[in-house]
């Protein structure tokens, strides 16, 4: 008896469910590109090293070119093309297209990707690298440029956009700050 090589799995993507047979070997980045057409994902190292291929995988950030597909079954996966509504930006994407958050734009999926991931960890209070006060009730810290830059440490640019990144950043952390703030008022 042989053991299968492949399988039928059901990806979620960006809200909609995909069936396809896949290679046990196939990553998830494969599978989104070739198989789903969602090119938006790019493959940069495939070794996980410089953040191009970041995809969201039920809300937290992972590097889809090191992540197999079947284990991706069943979770929700988030791409680039799943971040606007509809025709409206995401106030991420609309802060990386104001403030030149890209240069070439090739690692801009995967920024954008990591950054809407970067807001969310912060909100929840988690630290970084450079963090000051680890403490629980400290709350979540100042989200500083070197709060930012570490956080988004994972995601190299060709092009050295870096400082337009991080204004994005920020500027989208403000905008969801006052939106939060007009909820809660």
């Amino acid at each position: 008896m042989t053991t299968p090589t492949s399988s039928v799995i059901t990806l979620h993507v960006n809200g909609a469910p995909h069936t396809l047979t896949v290679d046990h070997r196939t990553t998830l980045l494969d599978a989104l590109r070739e198989r789903l057409g969602l090119t938006g994902t790019k493959k940069g190292c495939d070794q996980g090293q410089c953040g191009a291929c970041t995809v969201l995988l039920d809300g937290r950030r992972a590097v889809s070119c090191l992540q197999l597909a079947v284990a991706a079954e069943g979770r929700e996966v988030t791409t680039i093309e799943g971040v606007a509504d509809g025709e409206h930006l995401h106030p991420v994407q609309q802060a990386f297209l104001e403030l030149d958050g890209y240069q070439c734009g090739y690692c801009t999926p995967g920024q954008i990707c990591s950054a809407l991931a970067v807001l969310d960890e912060h909100a929840a209070g988690l630290p970084s690298a450079v963090t000051a006060d680890l403490r629980p009730e400290a709350g979540p810290p100042p989200l500083t440029d070197a709060e930012i830059r570490e956080r988004m440490s994972g995601n190299l640019c060709r092009c050295g956009a870096y400082p337009t990144i991080v204004r994005a950043v920020a500027r989208a952390a403000g905008e969801r700050a006052r939106q939060a703030g007009a909820v809660g008022a």
